[in-house]
């Protein structure tokens, strides 16, 4: 089983595909980091009664969005490269029991969407920090890493979950274009269909949507529709949904 994982690793990591999309996570850590520097000037030249009002300058923000569709697309990469190369054909006769392919590549998915989260939260929380300096709430998110450290581990988790949904698609759609369609609709079109929805469904449902998990995991959001733990257990039905169809589809369909 360790030389299955080694090559998965190698695999992952030596697929020009995962370099650009990681770029393109260290692009959004960029951009949160230059909104939370133009929110933090703009908070510094408004009277007091404004500032009562801002948000926190925090660019993870920007990093939690995009670093689950880029984490998505590392996962779904992981197969999908293979399939529209013909090379799951070789895999699968170098490893015959598709259930151990199947885990090696969960497991190396799995652990490298944690550290590459965990990294990118992390960056985006002390990137917040050195930016906001001393300043109070509501400009600055959290009074100490303590307060924050929910938050960070919640991120983590969502980004997490994210690359190995994206796996999980890519298992059963075989198809980048088709995961990549489906990453973009679940992340940024469905979450705002969902509110135009009559209530109680539009925060029912909304509440559900990977981007708004984290929050709730964490337990930040007073009021929030779900739980903290209601919030687990619906980002573990979201693997369950994808991995579990990945899995049937690669264990009953030829390759």
């Amino acid at each position: 089983m360790s030389d299955v994982l080694a090559s998965e690793f190698l695999k992952l990591r030596t697929v020009r595909s995962t370099f650009y999309l990681l770029l393109v996570l260290v692009l959004a850590w960029l951009a949160g980091v230059l909104v939370s520097y133009l929110m933090t000037a703009d908070y510094d030249s408004q009277p007091p009664e404004v500032q009562v009002n801002f948000g926190a300058a925090d660019p993870g923000m920007v990093v939690l969005p995009f670093g689950q569709f880029v984490l998505g697309a590392v996962g779904a990469f992981a197969v999908t490269t293979e399939y529209g190369s013909g090379m799951i054909r070789t895999a699968l006769t170098s490893v015959p029991r598709r259930g151990s392919l199947l885990l090696a590549k969960t497991a190396v998915v799995g652990g490298v969407s944690a550290v590459v989260g965990g990294v990118a939260t992390l960056l985006g929380f002390l990137s917040g920090e050195w930016i906001t300096g001393d300043r109070p709430k509501p400009i600055s998110a959290y009074d100490s890493f303590g307060e924050a450290l929910p938050t960070l581990l919640a991120n983590t988790a969502s980004l997490t979950m994210m690359g190995l949904f994206g796996l999980g698609l890519g298992f059963l759609l075989r198809s980048t274009a088709g995961v990549l369609v489906t990453l973009c609709g679940l992340l940024f079109v469905l979450p705002g269909i969902t509110l135009l929805l009559p209530a109680p469904w539009n925060d029912r449902l909304y509440s559900v949507m990977p981007t708004v998990l984290a929050p709730q995991l964490a337990g930040e959001l007073p009021g929030a529709p779900l739980s903290p733990w209601a919030a687990g257990v619906a980002m573990v039905a979201y693997l369950v949904v994808a991995l579990g169809g990945g899995a049937v589809v690669l264990l009953r369909r030829d390759a």
